[in-house]
C-alpha cells in the first residue's frame, strides 16, 4: 500500500506518474483532487454549469497532453501557476464559443429583449489570479481535512464534525457519544491542530 506521504496530491512523484497516461490510479487521484477547484473557478468566472464542466474536461485533457514536457521545478515556476494557465485558457475558450457559437438561453429574470452578449463576463475583467488563490486555499483545506479524517477513528471525527461543522452544543455531543464535555473540547482542539499541521505541509507540497 502507498504510505500517507505518497498520497500528497501534487508532489513531484505524482506529476511524474501522470506522464504515464496508462496510470489510471494516479489520474483518478489527480482528478479527484482538482476537479472541484477548476469547476469552482470556472463558475465564479461567469460560466454556467455545462460550460464549467467542459472546462474541467478540457483542462484535464490539456494537462494530459502537456504533462510529458512539464518539469517539476519550483525555482522555474509552480505547478499551481501552471495549472492556472491551463484552466485560464479553457475558460477563455468557453467565452469564445459564446461569442461565435449559439447563444445560451437567458435566465428567467432577464428582459425578453436583452442580448445574451450583455450577460457574458469578460474574462479580462475577472481577477482570475485572486479567484484562483481563493479557491486553491479552499481546496487545500478540503484536502487537509480529507487526509486527517482518513487517519482518525470514525467516532473521533464524528465528535468534531457534530460540534464544529454541524454546530451542535457541546452538551448534546457529549450526551450522544457518552463522553464528557471536556472530551468534546479536547477532540476539537486536537483535530483542529492536526488540520492546521496538514495545511502547513500542503502549502509547501502543493506548489
Amino acid at each position: 500500500m502507498e504510505s500517507v506521504d505518497e498520497l500528497i496530491p501534487t508532489r513531484a512523484t505524482l506529476l511524474e506518474r501522470l506522464k504515464d497516461w496508462r496510470d489510471a490510479a494516479s489520474w483518478q487521484q489527480f482528478f479527484d483532487t482538482y476537479w472541484k477547484l477548476i469547476y469552482g473557478v470556472a463558475i465564479k468566472s461567469g460560466l454556467n454549469e455545462v460550460e464549467a464542466q467542459e472546462v474541467v474536461q478540457e483542462t484535464m485533457i490539456s494537462v494530459a497532453k502537456h504533462i510529458p514536457t512539464f518539469n517539476y521545478d519550483s525555482a522555474l515556476g509552480s505547478f499551481k501557476a501552471w495549472l492556472l494557465n491551463m484552466t485560464r485558457w479553457r475558460i477563455n475558450d468557453q467565452f469564445r464559443k459564446r461569442r461565435f457559437g449559439a447563444a445560451p438561453p437567458l435566465s428567467g429574470d432577464a428582459p425578453p429583449d436583452t442580448q445574451w452578449m450583455d450577460k457574458v463576463v469578460d474574462p479580462a475583467s475577472v481577477h482570475l489570479d485572486k479567484l484562483w488563490d481563493s479557491e486553491w486555499e479552499k481546496n487545500l483545506l478540503a484536502t487537509a481535512l480529507t487526509r486527517v479524517k482518513r487517519n482518525l477513528e470514525p467516532e473521533k471525527y464524528q465528535i468534531f464534525d457534530f460540534y464544529v461543522n454541524k454546530d451542535w452544543p457541546p452538551e448534546k455531543v457529549a450526551k450522544t457519544f457518552s463522553i464528557s464535555v471536556n472530551q468534546v473540547y479536547l477532540a476539537k482542539h486536537r483535530i483542529t491542530e492536526l488540520i492546521k499541521q496538514e495545511v502547513e505541509r500542503l502549502q509547501v507540497e502543493m506548489v
